[in-house]
């Protein structure tokens, strides 16, 4: 099963998207309809609300009045939080039964339209996000919804930014263009990324890596590598996880991969994790030694959209020292930086037809770090 956050400012279509992901077999958590249900009359959601807010908050047919509790907790954050307090663990419940009756090789996909301001886009193995120009999404709440244009520019200002709602998505899915056009960003996701993951996932199987091929270093690496050590990190019970290798060296060409090291106590703690991490997107790299100085085992992502190496070391072993230190040492002299670019085409136009990652690794891993050597 994938486990996929979907989420987008008010006006950005999200239900466009998610009714095509539907239509291509996704099972649909919408917590906007699971908001309703858990306040339908005779709910304990509903006694909650009247007990805390008070009667004036329902109509004549005993039902919320939604326009009523707006205006009580719209401008008072204690209100709201003692709503939210009240609203969101339900949500979460019924979400959570949804979740656990969906077939085994679902893709599940979780519309929550508070994901970022909630802080829970690291529980998801991928965050989609449907983006669309703050101008355009008053335009269309304006001319589709009938809403007035103060209220819904006010509505934007009060949820997640553009750049912070960038900051957790995987993709971000442009929903600026005609209806058509969006089914078919859709549909490329799904086939693209969606499928493979799922099936990866389900099958215990890292994502295929393929050749070495050195890019440039690409300025987003750092902001993908601390999505990702966020999301590991989570499903480690939030112990330390840090972006190492070459993607971490601005400057340095490096193979697209993300190379990540999470730190534990011991080999007893990373087994304890190593179930929370495969949920998580990172299966175990049966093909890895372990326990080399220091390093428990290797998981890598079933993502075909964003491979990443995961590295489980012991915290302080030879192992999880040598690459603290290399990637310090490199980020630090340009000289080391310049002979270990050589080193590094050098091994992958040795290997240029390997498709086995292993041996480029290893011809890499000969480049000897210490000055002193």
């Amino acid at each position: 099963m994938l486990r996929t956050g979907l989420t987008g400012g008010i006006g950005a279509g999200k239900s466009t998207v998610a009714t095509r992901l539907v239509e291509r077999g996704a099972v649909l958590v919408d917590s906007d309809v699971i908001a309703r249900e858990v306040v339908e009359p005779g709910t304990e959601g509903l006694a909650a609300i009247v007990e805390a807010f008070g009667r004036d908050v329902l109509d004549a047919d005993g039902r919320l009045d939604r326009p009523a509790l707006a205006a009580v907790v719209f401008a008072d954050a204690g209100a709201r939080r003692t709503l939210d307090g009240i609203v969101h663990p339900l949500v979460r419940a019924r979400s959570d039964e949804i979740v656990a009756a969906a077939a085994p090789d679902a893709i599940v996909v979780q519309d929550i339209p508070l994901l970022v301001e909630g802080g829970m886009a690291p529980a998801f193995p991928l965050v989609v996000v449907v983006g669309v120009d703050a101008e355009e999404r008053v335009r269309r709440l304006v001319s589709a919804r009938g809403m007035a244009e103060q209220d819904a520019r006010a509505r934007i200002a009060a949820q997640a930014t553009d750049e912070q709602r960038r900051a957790v998505a995987d993709v971000w899915l442009d929903n600026s263009g005609d209806p058509e056009d969006t089914r078919r960003r859709v549909d490329a996701l799904w086939d693209g990324r969606l499928t493979g993951f799922e099936e990866n996932l389900r099958t215990g199987r890292p994502a295929v890596d393929g050749p070495p091929l050195l890019v440039e270093h690409d300025p987003d690496w750092a902001a993908q590598a601390r999505r990702l050590a966020e999301r590991v990190a989570v499903a480690a019970g939030g112990r330390g996880v840090e972006h190492i290798g070459s993607t971490a060296v601005p400057g340095l060409p490096a193979r697209d991969v993300l190379d990540l090291q999470l730190a534990v106590e011991s080999p007893a703690a990373a087994d304890l994790i190593t179930d929370a991490l495969v949920t998580a997107g990172f299966p175990v790299d049966a093909a890895a030694p372990g326990g080399d100085a220091g390093t428990v085992r290797v998981h890598r992502s079933a993502d075909p959209g964003r491979a990443a190496v995961l590295a489980v070391r012991v915290h302080g072993s030879p192992a999880w020292r040598h690459a603290v230190e290399l990637r310090e040492r490199l980020r630090a002299d340009a000289t080391a930086r310049t002979d270990y670019a050589a080193h590094k085409r050098a091994a992958a136009e040795r290997h240029a037809d390997d498709a086995d990652p292993r041996h480029y690794r290893a011809c890499t891993a000969e480049w000897r770090s210490d000055p002193d050597e």
